[in-house]
């Protein structure tokens, strides 16, 4: 075939890119006329619940259309969407896979649990963007190929090292995928109104499926340029809203030290509140309650079981509804079936009544860096400096887990030219941090709101949001009157972090519609996020393995039907495992990023910049390092701890909390993967060469 000419090449490349600003500029005018004609059927009384279902079918219709004129049978397309992707847009595509329901409805209600520690979020994420683009982007695309353990597997001589990176690809992508789809199904729900988060999460996972499964990365990343749009729009809309009703100014991010400022008095206020002080103290009573059951289990499930039966007794009597007997029956019968877990379920609530039975309803003061105070006693200098290695240990993961992420690292490999890679690399830190200067102002906005217009309101004039949430999941919401005043003071209300941005609207006395375009943008950011994630799975197993390793004489049409097929699988596993909510979002999604850390940054780094790295070694290191980290999980989180069966306390390394085990990790794999290197034989001189032409092309890229 004739090669096309120069300039050929480039009027094509103009006009492809002048076509996709139309398309998306036509897109967006679209998007806004949907929000205003929303807004107007509002208005004229359209009920809540069709207009949630509006904002969440009509978006996934039009990212399945997107998904069907994308579809392809082609290698290259399906991989990697043809290696045309254009850098701003591949910048916008990477943005919307990188702020996924974590980023999207975690960051910001971690910030407002957690207040200053929740920085670390921010400055990780942030950070590992220019570790991307420094380190890891543009050397990944002058390589070429379609994966990361393509690169490990060419790098490295040979399968040993790209069999782990599949693996450890599974791995890390499964745990990520868990979460958006925990996410979706959490959206899904409110939005629809249906009683069964389970019926949810499927029902997500569909809209997930028709992004991604016939047209491969070219369907997902046109989809996920136009999540962005829905996202950040979403994100900002309300923010802005609450930053003009509080303040008057429309830039939240300017009027955040004023509001720090009286979130801090506020708090002030609260510390020494009589009625608050009501509230911990009867928090505080109903654990010391249950400690004493626990200290004599017999006695005290016997006169549990004699009190359950005499309510039994009592309700029969009275001829109260039937649901009400049986309920009490059920109780009755669950106690006497399963003692243990009726023990277990004591010890639970205790320590949830004791982690409520604190100042600011066990929130630290916002602006407060660090627990503890490092001129205090010794216990409080000792948790000042666990908390602070914390916050770095945290950084430290979330930046190099990001930098090392195959589901992020593939999208570099869709720009057309090295050049473009580093430039989609700085273009998708604009993106984000769009989303990543507005969350911390989110959380404050948010937060005076709670302790201006929620805390003092009677339980009888409660908003009906609460109930709402409440029924969705009581862990997310729930409120107690527990000192029997009838007024809400800020302890007796638990609000999980999960569902700070998509309760923000209800809670600001917004339309219905912004709840809604809220909702929208959180699924946006699960669905694209979901969609690369499950792209990267079934591409590790299709290509990486069925091709590479076992029938490399496979034709294309066949690899991307096992692609397609793998997809389907994987994503109804995760959504099962999703709909047993294992850990909250951002737990699940941090766990993934210290994995990734571990099992790829050193190979990854080492694999580029030292060209003494040898097969034995970076296998030896990625082992190493994914082992040390996943024993750490395992042995230090709760929820993990409790699934493999393991009984007594925990042992913290250094006080180093479970989501930050990759600050074990990476330095292992690191130091094991240099020291195997060196007592063993070196690379060919031919791979030798290969990663001097990496990191030194003969001509500009």
């Amino acid at each position: 075939m004739a090669r096309r000419p120069p300039g050929s090449t480039r009027l094509a490349s103009l006009a492809f890119r002048s076509h996709l600003h139309g398309i998306y500029a036509l897109y967006t005018l679209c998007f806004v006329l949907f929000l205003a004609s929303a807004t107007l059927a509002e208005h004229y009384g359209l009920p809540r619940k069709w207009i949630g279902f509006v904002f969440l079918a009509a978006p996934v219709v039009i990212y399945a259309f997107i998904g069907i004129i994308s579809r392809t049978t082609e290698a290259a397309e399906y991989y990697v969407a043809g290696r045309r992707v254009p850098a701003m847009y591949n910048g916008m595509a990477t943005g919307a896979d990188w702020m996924s329901a974590a980023s999207f409805l975690g960051m910001a209600g971690t910030l407002y649990l957690a207040g200053y520690d929740g920085l670390a979020f921010v400055m990780g994420w942030s950070g590992g963007y220019v570790l991307v683009a420094l380190l890891l982007a543009p050397y990944l695309r002058k390589f070429g190929q379609y994966t990361i353990p393509d690169f490990l597997g060419a790098r490295y001589e040979g399968n040993l090292v790209r069999q782990i990176g599949v693996a450890a690809t599974l791995l890390v992508s499964f745990i990520y995928v868990v979460a958006q789809i925990y996410g979706v199904g959490l959206i899904t729900t409110r939005l629809t109104g249906i009683a069964s988060f389970e019926i949810g999460v499927f029902l997500g996972l569909g809209g997930i499926l028709v992004c991604s499964f016939l047209g491969g990365m070219r369907a997902v990343t046109w989809t996920q340029v136009a999540q962005y749009i829905v996202l950040v729009v979403a994100y900002l809309v309300p923010v802005v809203w609450l930053s003009v009703k509080q303040t008057g100014h429309a830039v939240p991010q300017a009027v955040y030290g004023q509001q720090l400022q009286k979130v801090t008095e506020a708090e002030a206020r609260f510390l020494t509140d009589p009625k608050e002080q009501e509230v911990i103290a009867a928090f505080q009573q109903r654990a010391d309650d249950l400690s004493r059951k626990l200290q004599d289990v017999p006695r005290a499930l016997a006169a549990e079981q004699q009190a359950m039966e005499d309510r039994i007794a009592s309700l029969k009597a009275m001829n109260a509804p039937q649901r009400q007997i049986q309920a009490a029956e059920r109780a009755l019968t669950t106690l006497q079936r399963d003692p243990a877990a009726m023990a277990e379920g004591w010890a639970r609530e205790r320590d949830e009544l004791l982690a409520r039975a604190q100042p600011l309803g066990g929130m630290p003061a916002h602006a407060r860096p660090f627990a503890g105070d490092p001129a205090g006693t010794p216990a409080e200098q000792q948790a000042y400096e666990a908390s602070r290695r914390n916050f770095l240990a945290l950084v430290f993961c979330l930046m190099l887990g990001t930098a090392a992420l195959p589901h992020v690292l593939t999208r570099y490999y869709t720009t057309p030219s090295v050049r473009e890679a580093r430039e989609s690399a700085t273009w998708t830190l604009l993106f984000i941090s769009v989303l990543y200067l507005t969350a911390p102002a989110l959380a404050v906005l948010v937060k005076y709101e709670v302790f201006n217009s929620l805390v003092g309101t009677p339980f009888d004039q409660l908003p009906a949001w609460i109930a709402n949430w409440a029924k969705v999941d009581p862990s997310l919401m729930s409120v107690v009157d527990i000192n029997h005043d009838g007024i809400l003071q800020l302890g007796e209300i638990k609000i999980g972090g999960d569902i700070i941005v998509l309760a923000t609207p209800e809670l600001a006395g917004l339309p219905y519609v912004v709840s809604g375009l809220v909702a929208s943008g959180g699924l946006a950011a699960a669905l694209s996020t979901a969609d690369g994630l499950l792209l990267t799975i079934a591409n590790a197993l299709s290509h990486d393995f069925y091709y590479r390793m076992v029938d490399p004489n496979a034709s294309t049409a066949r690899r991307v039907m096992i692609s397609k097929v793998l997809l389907l699988i994987v994503a109804l596993a995760a959504a099962l495992v999703a709909a047993r909510r294992p850990a909250d979002i951002l737990f699940l999604v941090t766990a993934a990023f210290s994995l990734a850390a571990s099992a790829f940054f050193p190979a990854l780094v080492l694999g580029i910049f030292w060209k003494r790295a040898n097969r034995i070694g970076a296998a030896a290191g990625m082992l190493a390092g994914l082992g040390v980290s996943t024993w750490y999980l395992a042995t230090t989180q709760p929820w993990l701890r409790s699934a493999l069966g393991l009984q007594g306390e925990p042992t913290l390394w250094w006080d180093i909390e479970p989501i930050s085990a990759g600050v074990f990790g990476v330095p292992v794999g690191m130091v094991v993967t240099v020291v195997v290197s060196l007592l063993t034989a070196p690379p060919a001189p031919a791979t030798q060469a290969f990663v001097e032409g990496l990191r030194y092309p003969r001509q500009p890229g």
